[in-house]
């Protein structure tokens, strides 16, 4: 199915559409990684989440700077509020606890 018919099925809502019409056919591991987590970011989600979703990013090579970067980028499109707020589930996925006092 080339992209177009892809794009129909999502616009119609068409109930064919399986696990299969949700996986990247495009995308390389690393550039997938950095779209769900700016998704993860934008929709506000849970904790737990923000672990899997980082460890797979890491797993696909990308950085801990390029994480936080992908926070960064989000800012214009979700807003400042949005971002802190997933800003302690992010430190936390990459093992930081920012929020305890440093000592």
């Amino acid at each position: 199915m080339d992209y177009t018919d892809r794009l129909r099925h999502f616009v119609i809502n068409d109930d064919r559409l399986d696990d299969a019409a949700f996986e990247s056919t495009v995308l390389d591991p690393r550039s997938l990684a950095l779209v769900r987590l700016a998704a993860l970011i934008a929709v506000g989600g849970a904790e737990p989440t923000y672990g899997k979703e980082v460890d797979d990013a890491l797993s696909a090579g990308v950085t801990t700077a390029e994480i936080v970067d992908v926070l960064a980028a989000t800012v214009p499109i979700v807003g400042l509020p949005s971002a802190v707020a997933a800003a302690p589930k992010l430190a936390l996925a990459l093992g930081h606890d920012l929020l305890e006092p440093p000592g």
